[in-house]
């Protein structure tokens, strides 16, 4: 049985940081490209992060440069550390799996930011 399990979120000021988590189990971590996606109140949900199985990332332009996406395959875990968080980066995050056609998704965990 496949599970994605994030966590790490919560409520942070702008400007602040969060390192979100994604624990997984049940998938052969090493073979899989790793996501991060969220979804905003009222917004689709949206492309964040990505790790290749072979560790190569990309972002989405909107966190660019404010975002860090890594893996620990001995932890089969994947995070996404944030930095310079904004209003608008308040949505549910969610990890996401991909093995060949296969995709999986977590349950997502909830940041918001606000003063």
């Amino acid at each position: 049985q496949v599970q994605l399990v994030e966590s790490g979120g919560g409520l942070v000021q702008p400007g602040g940081s969060l390192r979100l988590s994604c624990a997984t189990s049940g998938i052969i971590f090493s073979s899989s490209n790793m996501f991060w996606y969220r979804q905003a109140p009222g917004k689709q949900r949206e492309f964040v992060a990505v790790m290749s199985k072979g560790g190569i990332t990309s972002y989405a332009n909107a966190v660019k440069g404010r975002f860090t996406i890594s893996r620990d395959n001995a932890k089969i875990t994947v995070y996404l550390q944030m930095n310079s968080l904004k209003p608008e980066d308040t949505a549910v995050y969610y990890c996401n799996a991909q093995i060949g056609v296969s995709t999986y998704w977590g349950q997502g965990t909830q940041v918001t930011v606000s003063s």
